[in-house]
């Protein structure tokens, strides 16, 4: 069965509760409450394995890890790198600034032959 990382934005963030239902390939999230170096060997291992990998960027993102990630798989293996950004998280939304940055970003991912979105509904339904 075709398999998706759900990577990027942690942080209470539920984009994750919102798109799993949507899918209709099994999906893989790196999140757990305790992380440890077996958590970070299986995530490399999904990273790898799975068909598809998909960066969800939102507003409660605290960290830029995510965003190296996406850029360095979109370099890498294009054809299964996915980017999505999602201008709002609940009460949170990106200032301008940072969307102008992010949406500089996605272009950059998108010349290295990745798709981008901007709703995890485009990508549940890409993913058909």
């Amino acid at each position: 069965m075709t398999k998706i990382f759900l990577g990027g934005t942690c942080n209470g963030s539920k984009w994750r509760d919102t798109l799993v239902p949507l899918l209709q390939i099994d999906s893989f999230n790196p999140v757990v409450e305790n992380w440890t170096e077996e958590c970070m060997k299986r995530e490399l291992q999904e990273r790898e394995t799975c068909d598809y990998c998909l960066y969800a960027i939102t507003p409660k993102m605290t960290g830029v890890y995510s965003i190296a990630e996406v850029v360095d798989d979109s370099n890498k293996r294009p054809q299964k790198t996915i980017l999505v950004i999602l201008e709002k998280d609940e009460d949170q939304s990106f200032s301008p600034v940072q969307l102008k940055s992010l949406k500089a970003t996605a272009k950059l991912v998108a010349s290295n032959g990745s798709q981008v979105f901007y709703s995890l509904e485009e990508v549940a339904s890409k993913l058909k």
